[in-house]
């Protein structure tokens, strides 16, 4: 059997401030207190210090992540003086262009854009490459008259938000008693479709590879697409893979919260291996809800509100190539059910037990990539600084099994050595993990190192059902050194 490769990612950034009041926690407090969007719109920054981010460099592969240990700090102060809203690893748009992709995704009437504005962004979009002539037709708009009637009657319908606060457009529902359909939700699902839909458009373009010799696509996001007799049935897959002319291609989701994205991976690497699919993607769109999410603790601190930007992803993976880098399906870990939640044990299931069944030691995987939050809009929210927590547990059980010297010294220099700083927008599952994986691509195929490993953790008490956790991994390897 052929081993599974990870052949390609591209990532898809969207700034988009005047949906950050639709993120769940400023639409709770907004609800409460109106007062709260002024707040916000105060601290939203604009499209070129976005773009001029160093995290969103990094993201877009115009940066490296150690890059950021020497970056001047606080990055939101210090913008860089050089930037692209393009990279090697993927693109940023402004709001204006997201609006327009909104109403591109949208088959059944939902987005109404003001005629002025849409033609507007019509015309921007007109040029972008991923963009089809069908989709550029698709961005009508209506008279500001028929918005106003909307915005008057509130029946079924929020606004949308350019960045000054002027209304210029609608998300509506053509079935007002279905709380599935409900207009916050479809733009939710809009907003997923659209960003993993331009992700997939992305890496199938840039890798050269022909759409219609996709066979099977596994959404990985966390959004609940149904109606009222089965709010999260799906399948955001298939919609992406068919808005993407992969016309052989079928598909279905992975839900598991932010874990999703690494157990799609071991599932698309499961059926290249098999042969059942021999070419599949995985995707994950974003997740509008996080928008503002830690907008309190920013405000608190006079801080830009940095949780103003949608993310997705799309991978590319097949048959070994005899180039790309491995994904070795016998290093994959498992947070089990008898594994308990004690932080300890899911860092040895998720990272020991893998190494050891390949006989490596922890520092034979180069760089580590876990949960990549940037510190940056947690840790100035209260939430700490996930990442370096992570790698500081790695480094503490490297040293109980005695590979590297017991003390704050020898685990500093693992986490400095085998880690990295958290860079991702918090967007749930798109942080876990996958936002390095183009960097690890890059270098694998360099030759840079060997090994790799991929980590993601998901908290499944979250819905109530259980009270566990979640967790899996695994391990990429170069292609030269796959055995």
């Amino acid at each position: 059997m052929s081993h599974p490769v990870v052949r390609d990612i591209r990532f898809f950034l969207a700034h988009t401030p005047g949906l950050v009041r639709h993120g769940s926690k400023p639409t709770r407090e907004i609800h409460s207190n109106h007062s709260v969007w002024q707040d916000i719109q105060g601290s939203l920054r604009s499209f070129d210090e976005a773009a001029a981010y160093a995290p969103h460099q990094v993201l877009l592969g115009n940066m490296k992540p150690d890059g950021l240990n020497t970056a001047a700090a606080p990055w939101y102060e210090n913008m860089l003086a050089e930037y692209s809203t393009s990279g090697p690893h993927g693109e940023l748009v402004n709001e204006d262009q997201f609006h327009g992709l909104l109403k591109a995704a949208d088959e059944f009437d939902l987005v109404l854009l003001e005629e002025g504005y849409a033609a507007r962004v019509a015309a921007e979009l007109r040029s972008h490459p991923r963009v089809t002539d069908e989709e550029i037709e698709r961005i009508q708009g209506v008279p500001y008259s028929r918005i106003e009637e909307r915005l008057t009657s509130r029946e079924g319908a929020i606004p949308l938000l350019t960045r000054d606060g002027e209304t210029i457009g609608l998300v509506q529902t053509d079935y007002v008693d279905d709380a599935s359909l409900a207009p916050d939700i479809l733009l939710e699902n809009l907003a997923v479709k659209a960003t993993a839909t331009m992700a997939l458009r992305s890496v199938l373009a840039e890798s050269g590879t022909d759409p219609a010799g996709l066979q099977y696509v596994i959404g990985s996001g966390e959004e609940a697409i149904g109606d009222r007799y089965n709010r999260g049935g799906g399948n955001l897959a298939k919609t992406v893979a068919e808005a993407a002319a992969c016309v052989n291609s079928t598909g279905s989701d992975v839900k598991a919260f932010c874990c999703a994205p690494v157990h799609a991976m071991v599932v698309g690497g499961s059926l290249v291996q098999s042969g059942v699919f021999p070419e599949v993607a995985v995707v994950g769109g974003c997740s509008l809800a996080k928008l503002g999410m830690k907008f309190r603790g920013h405000l608190a601190k006079e801080i830009p509100v940095m949780e103003d930007v949608l993310a997705g992803f799309a991978v590319l993976m097949g048959p070994d190539d005899g180039t790309s880098p491995v994904l070795r399906l016998d290093s994959v870990g498992r947070h089990t059910v008898g594994a308990g939640s004690v932080q300890q044990a899911i860092v040895e299931a998720l990272v020991a037990d893998p190494l050891d069944r390949l006989g490596l030691k922890f520092g034979d995987v180069a760089k580590y990539a876990t949960e990549m939050h940037n510190p940056e809009i947690t840790d100035t929210a209260g939430s700490g600084n996930v990442p370096r927590t992570n790698y500081r547990l790695i480094a503490a059980l490297a040293a109980q099994r005695g590979e590297i010297e017991k003390g704050s010294e020898s685990r500093d220099r693992f986490v400095e050595q085998h880690g990295m700083p958290g860079f991702s927008p918090t967007q749930g599952h798109v942080a876990s993990a996958m936002p390095f994986m183009a960097h690890a691509l890059d270098d694998l195929r360099a030759g840079d190192y060997q090994y790799s490993m991929f980590l993601a953790k998901g908290s499944l008490f979250l819905g109530r059902m259980t009270h566990m956790s979640d967790g899996e991994s695994f391990i990429l390897e170069s292609n030269s050194g796959a055995g």
